[in-house]
């Protein structure tokens, strides 16, 4: 007969829609633990530009898969599956609930279905082929993924550079297409009954607070915070360094841009990956909260916790 599956809530949303305050205010009430499902905020000392939990939020609610690495590392999706299961397996033996919260998606697809553990990073390789897209296109590679790998390539954006180099590094150093690994793309985890919920907002507004809260992290000293990450002689990790906020005031820092200009850039990318995320959560079953200006942390934890069916008795 098999073992009951064990059960995790999640609360996901585009970035700066509000799900990390929300999700505390649930957890709170709930008796759950926070894990973070983000891919930025498990590197210790990229604090302001990843928006972590405050301190008064983490005295709250106990919190995870937070300062897991130090920023010269790198930190893989399949470490990061490995931490949240020693994660989910601390909360519930203590009777907790575990509360997934963020928005990066390769990870909730991973815990929701399952992870093709492939080979890891040629940065040789990676960066061959970045060069090749800076100078042909990115849809040129994209066409190439086509030609070896037609299944991925319907499935990945012609201008999602990241997984297109990941599904031609695959290729070439397995001799395999990715697709024919990922047996698992699509169907529901075997491991784990999984519940989603997210927080939505209007476009518009999502920018505007995006804009709002780049504001706030330049305020906060973000320029200061990386460049003591600089001054780190062991550096910081490529994937580090490529992060939206921190790659664009590294390259202030190194002066190829104004400040001014580093900020815009932050703001504009920063609403390019909000709609990457949308076009990712279409894929998953997901139970959304509308949110407006006017709704209060409160009401938006009110509805989360009725989509999620959470209860004390969880």
């Amino acid at each position: 007969m098999p073992s009951p599956q064990q059960r995790l809530w999640f609360l996901v949303g585009p970035t700066a829609s509000g799900k990390s305050a929300v999700g505390v205010e649930v957890a709170a009430r709930v008796g759950a633990e926070i894990l973070a499902l983000d891919s930025m905020s498990l590197y210790r000392g990229l604090d302001i530009g990843t928006a972590k939990p405050s301190p008064e939020e983490r005295a709250r609610v106990p919190h995870h898969l937070i300062d897991l690495v130090d920023p010269h590392e790198a930190f893989s999706t399949g470490r990061y599956l490995e931490a949240a299961e020693v994660a989910i397996a601390d909360v519930a033996v203590r009777g907790r609930i575990p509360l997934f919260v963020g928005g990066t998606a390769l990870y909730l697809k991973g815990l929701t279905e399952g992870f093709v553990r492939g080979p890891g990073a040629d940065w040789t390789l990676r960066n061959r082929l970045m060069a090749e897209a800076v100078e042909r296109g990115t849809p040129a590679l994209h066409d190439r993924l086509r030609a070896l790998d037609p299944t991925a390539a319907a499935r990945i954006h012609p201008n999602d550079l990241r997984r297109i180099v990941r599904a031609l590094e695959v290729a070439e150093t397995m001799g395999q297409p990715i697709s024919a690994l990922q047996t698992q793309f699509g169907r529901p985890s075997e491991r784990f009954e999984c519940l989603l919920a997210g927080i939505r907002r209007d476009r518009a507004e999502l920018y505007e607070r995006i804009d709002r809260r780049v504001d706030a992290m330049f305020a906060a000293g973000l320029v200061d915070e990386v460049r003591r990450l600089l001054r780190d002689p062991r550096g910081i990790s490529h994937a580090a360094s490529q992060f939206v906020g921190y790659r664009e005031v590294i390259a202030h820092l190194r002066g190829e841009m104004p400040l001014d200009e580093a900020r815009q850039k932050v703001k504009f990318r920063t609403h390019q990956f909000a709609r990457r995320q949308d076009t990712w959560f279409k894929r998953f079953p997901i139970r959304w909260v509308g949110a407006g200006p006017e709704s209060t942390v409160s009401d938006l934890a009110d509805a989360v916790i009725r989509e999620l069916g959470l209860t004390h008795d969880a």
